[in-house]
């Protein structure tokens, strides 16, 4: 009787161990099956498109801004076309902390401005924002900046140097961002026969982006200069969509300017604004 409990015990083992070893392929297979869906899930899209709407966002984005102003010159008969190239490239600093390095590269072309035409390569602007881990929804930046011209015949804007400081402070309330980015900035040599860089600068934004990866934008892009006592403010209005074309998310903006001042001879009345945003997530 003893020797055919043990004989029942041993099979009983047998049976356990084989559904066993045939169970563990199958747990295998399921997670690897797993981990591959998970691999390929589609992109958030919504909240690319929610970290485009913040300034020192931890993503790097490729941004190309072209831009429209109309009613220039004496006779205001002149317009200009303007193409940024705004690359964002975030440096992790470790514990939640950013370095956000923002070069802007500026070149326009200007048509009949006091019948003059032509187009170059204009300026190079670097702004920067050291942004520390906060623990809420409020978070600031703030960092050096500095502009150089790049052409040196003065119709494409000021021949100065200047550095100062540049700073940002915005809050991310579900779908909505809003905040305030800012510089000031000190000539410090250059001909300043075509301007000056001694300047403030202002923007307050705001954006709502829906769960489809709409964003409705408003910004105000006021720049003071303090030798001209004059100051240039674009009000924008615009529209944005992020799609994803294979794993590359691109994002379109299309929207319109209305200059609610401006220097002498610079644009007036309406204007408008298209930029296409190539994002890189980590």
């Amino acid at each position: 009787m003893t020797r055919v409990k043990a004989i029942v015990a041993i099979c009983l083992s047998m049976a356990f161990a084989n559904s066993c070893l045939a169970a563990d392929p199958a747990a295998r297979a399921q997670v690897a099956d797993a981990n591959k869906a998970a691999a390929s899930a589609p992109l958030d899209k919504e909240e690319m498109a929610k970290q485009l709407a913040n300034p020192i966002a931890n993503m790097i984005s490729m941004p190309i801004q072209w831009s429209y102003g109309g009613k220039m010159g004496a006779d205001q008969k002149g317009s200009n076309q303007t193409l940024l190239l705004q690359p964002v490239a975030p440096i992790n600093l470790g514990g939640g902390d950013l370095f956000i390095v923002r070069p802007i590269l500026a070149s326009v072309a200007m048509n009949d401005i006091n019948g003059f035409s032509g187009s170059a390569v204009a300026n190079i602007t670097l702004e920067s924002f050291y942004a520390p881990k906060t623990g809420s929804s409020w978070i600031w930046g703030v960092g050096p900046y500095a502009t150089a011209p790049l052409n040196q015949t003065g119709n494409f804007g000021s021949l100065q140097t200047g550095v100062g400081v540049t700073g940002v402070v915005l809050n991310r309330d579900g779908p909505w961002t809003y905040g305030i980015l800012g510089y000031r900035s000190w000539s410090t040599g250059g001909n300043a026969t075509y301007g000056t860089q001694n300047n403030l600068y202002g923007q307050p934004f705001i954006a709502y982006t829906t769960k489809s990866a709409w964003t409705y934008s408003t910004n105000m892009q006021a720049l003071y200069n303090y030798d001209t006592g004059r100051t240039t403010n674009p009000l924008y209005v615009g529209v944005s969509k992020l799609e994803v074309f294979g794993k590359q998310p691109v994002q379109f903006s299309l929207g319109a300017t209305y200059y609610l001042s401006s220097t002498p001879e610079g644009p007036q009345g309406w204007g408008a604004r298209a930029t296409l945003t190539f994002v890189f997530p980590e």
